[in-house]
């Protein structure tokens, strides 16, 4: 009865997953209708507002289990310094390079960096059925990107602002890989996961909001910038995070950022659907393989892997 309800949580821990990844698969389509604005004052704006808003709504808690973020400060700080980074260098690797390029980057390289850290910081090995999905994950992220149509790869001004790109899409993988991995700490070590998620996001708050002096100017010029504005902050920030802090309670980080492959996925289908962007059938091929990625983290390997991996951990 009680693996049943371990196995349950679990599965409504990866279904909050996968929402919160469909949620941000929206943005690139949401940003498309602003380009005015710049990538650093859209970033920190929604990073900034969603993390004062995850810490008025979890505010009773976040009292409650400020004692035990605190217990680890270098992580805290750590994994606040990974959400301030994170949207600068999302945002901006994608009007350099593209939304498509960008978005694949980012995304593709953080279940790598999410189990680098977990084997260096926390000691845990990397799962035969982690290493299975990843596979599958990357190549069909990167099918993904080669089915975009030429005249996305044309965005990019020069090769430098392409290579630049690919540079702050790494950042932004590592990041986002970081401050996984300090939210699931403080959840294991037994806080709130709306707590974690909304302490970490309330400090670089503190840093990103600030920012908006500098770059903000154009955030409310006109309805359609205001909209886009707030609905970045309100859906896919703070509403995101409510549920990928949900499933980081029964979900490692690297499994967790691995079944996030399914935002560039989310983020074709709005473009090909919405915007009307071209898709190529390699492009088509690589969704599927990225839902295979996700199947293969919802299902359990037969008894013989499991048991060939255990022995290969102890």
């Amino acid at each position: 009865m009680e693996k049943t309800a371990s196995t349950s949580h679990a599965l409504k821990g990866s279904f909050a997953i996968v929402m919160a990844s469909f949620l941000w698969g929206t943005t690139g389509t949401a940003a498309q209708f602003a380009p005015e604005i710049s990538p650093l004052a859209i970033g920190a704006f929604a990073m900034g507002i969603g993390g004062v808003l995850l810490c008025v709504s979890a505010r009773k808690s976040l009292f409650k289990d400020t004692r035990i973020l605190f217990l680890k400060p270098l992580t805290f700080l750590f994994g606040s310094a990974c959400v301030a980074i994170y949207p600068l260098a999302f945002y901006s690797s994608m009007r350099l390079s593209g939304v498509a390029i960008g978005t694949v980057v980012s995304i593709a390289s953080a279940p790598l960096f999410a189990a680098l850290l977990e084997y260096v910081l926390s000691k845990k090995p990397v799962s035969l059925k982690w290493f299975i999905s990843f596979v599958f994950g990357a190549m069909g992220i990167g099918l993904l990107a080669m089915g975009k149509s030429q005249s996305m790869l044309t965005l990019a001004a020069s090769q430098h602002d392409q290579v630049l790109g690919v540079i702050l899409g790494l950042t932004a993988g590592l990041t986002y890989a970081g401050y996984s991995w300090a939210a699931k700490q403080h959840i294991d070590a037994g806080a709130n996961s709306q707590s974690a998620m909304a302490g970490l996001f309330g400090c670089a708050a503190l840093v990103l909001l600030p920012s908006l002096w500098f770059t903000g100017q154009n955030l409310f010029a006109n309805t359609v910038h205001t909209s886009v504005s707030l609905y970045m902050a309100v859906v896919p920030m703070y509403l995101g995070y409510l549920l990928f802090g949900y499933g980081l309670r029964t979900t490692e980080a690297s499994k967790a950022t691995l079944i996030t492959l399914i935002e560039p996925l989310v983020a074709t289908l709005f473009a090909i659907f919405i915007i009307g962007e071209v898709f190529k059938p390699v492009g088509w091929v690589g969704m599927t393989l990225v839902c295979f990625c996700l199947l293969i983290q919802s299902i359990k390997l037969p008894s013989a892997f499991e048991g060939t991996r255990h022995k290969a951990t102890t």
